[in-house]
């Protein structure tokens, strides 16, 4: 390798950039996307026409109000703007409902057990939970009515591999739609690394040394979410899959598995030895403000905060980040926590078709370049090769975050967001990772004890 080749190396995480290979590795349902594939329409073209394109008659539901609801999210951010002109296009008034994501996944369950007729569509993930309490619609019947959906103008074809079968359930029908494609990666202020002259770290070993290397009065070496709740867990969940270990297995909690107490014994090294002050409070707000604000020099979230973090208007270290790879432990391959959020329909919905016209409005193509502008990571090919979504992303951090795509694994995942009781499972988890931070106990204590709860509460 060249002194330049390893000089864009490093400055690129790890991350090799380049068109061909790019474009080459997000995979519509499993191929390779050629550059014939790629979108022929610019920004600038008329995206009304891309609409009318398709055999639905967009005003059928004209009239009708639906209510949205999700977390304050990238998603939520990105296809607000856009609401007026799904109104413009269908007649259908849309009522948002966004709340923090703590605060939102609380108030959830309760409006549903209430049998509640709103909200119509939602931001959701937990479909375990979600199927057996019969909270979601179950959508097959209207992806093949006709009247509703143009299947040939949707292109299935066209999202990335993994998309199409993330949200099957056990019966064979969908019950929600992937909004986003996301995996944790990992951030790095690349001024507090070259102030060492670190390279960026490939394995776990290697993150540790360097966070202990840079850390200062002033700023942690590495930032990860270590708040005892369930939402809490895709870092650490990460250094599991990665250790070779489950968060599910079997449908029991199987992070008492020597693997598992050994990502979490890494875990908790590194940030009770190289973390912030107070890391136990850390949710993804807190990760991303702490690397945001140049309060730590390696963070570990979402890919999906890439946008805020290029952000100068946002972020003090926008023209100092560098967006790499997903580490790895000795002698394995790195599977970081890779998933979709996904929206759904309530059963109690009053407007099921409206509601459904929306998801399939707002993951279409046209809409998809449209928030993939504004920095969304979004389902589709298309998308993710737009010049708009990689200006708006970075081209280094969507790189990165592709390979962390590729190299996650979504069966994990949903093991967890699958299961009817994973709220307590990851409660459970996140409690265990969050003693093992704090120092309360070992590994091997808080993990097994935590795996013994969680399989308490599973029945059977």
């Amino acid at each position: 390798m060249s002194d330049m080749t390893k000089r864009e190396y490093w400055l690129n995480g790890g991350v090799p950039i380049g068109r061909r290979s790019f474009v080459k590795g997000l995979g519509a349902t499993g191929s390779a996307l050629s550059v014939a594939m790629l979108p022929r329409w610019s920004f600038a073209d008329d995206y009304a026409a891309m609409y009318a394109n398709a055999d639905i008659d967009w005003k059928q539901f004209s009239g009708q109000t639906i209510t949205l609801a999700g977390a304050t999210h990238p998603w939520s951010k990105a296809i607000t703007p856009f609401l007026p002109q799904f109104t413009n296009l269908t007649g259908i008034r849309v009522v948002t409902d966004f709340q923090s994501e703590v605060e939102y996944l609380g108030a959830l369950p309760i409006k549903f057990a209430r049998g509640s007729p709103t909200p119509d569509v939602f931001m959701y993930f937990a479909l375990g939970l979600g199927v057996t309490s019969g909270w979601l619609e179950p959508l097959n019947a209207y992806y093949s009515d006709k009247s509703l959906t143009d299947l040939a103008w949707y292109d299935e074809s066209d999202l990335l591999k993994t998309v199409p079968t993330y949200p099957l359930w056990s019966d064979g029908n969908r019950y929600a739609i992937p909004i986003t494609s996301e995996a944790m990666t990992l951030f790095i202020n690349s001024d507090a690394l070259a102030a060492k002259n670190l390279p960026v770290p490939q394995t776990f070993d290697e993150l540790l040394a360097t966070a202990k290397a840079v850390k200062t009065s002033d700023m942690s070496g590495i930032a990860m979410r270590a708040k005892a709740s369930s939402n809490a867990g895709p870092a650490a969940h990460s250094f599991v899959f990665s250790y070779g270990g489950a968060i599910v297995k079997d449908k029991r909690a199987a992070f008492d598995s020597p693997e598992a107490i050994a990502a979490i014994e890494m875990y908790g090294q590194m940030l009770s030895q190289a973390g912030p002050t107070g890391v136990g409070t850390y949710d993804w707000y807190e990760v991303l403000s702490d690397f945001m604000q140049g309060r730590t020099a390696m963070a570990i979230d979402s890919s999906n905060l890439a946008t805020d973090i290029s952000d100068p208007a946002k972020s003090r270290v926008a023209t100092r980040a560098a967006f790499a790879a997903f580490p790895h432990a000795d002698h394995r391959a790195p599977i970081p926590y890779a998933s979709h959020w996904q929206a759904c329909v309530n059963t109690k919905s009053r407007n099921k078709k409206a509601a459904f016209l929306f998801l399939l409005w707002a993951t279409s193509k046209p809409t998809s370049l449209q928030t993939a502008a504004a920095g969304l990571a979004t389902t589709r090919v298309s998308a993710w090769s737009s010049a708009g979504f990689k200006r708006a992303f970075g081209e280094q951090a969507a790189a990165a975050a592709l390979t962390n795509l590729q190299n996650g694994d979504v069966n994990l995942a949903k093991a967890i967001v699958f299961h009817p009781q994973s709220h307590e499972i990851l409660d459970a988890f996140m409690i265990g990772v969050n003693e093992v931070v704090s120092g309360t106990k070992s590994a091997q204590e808080a993990m097994t004890a935590a795996a013994k709860k969680a399989n308490a509460a599973i029945p059977g």
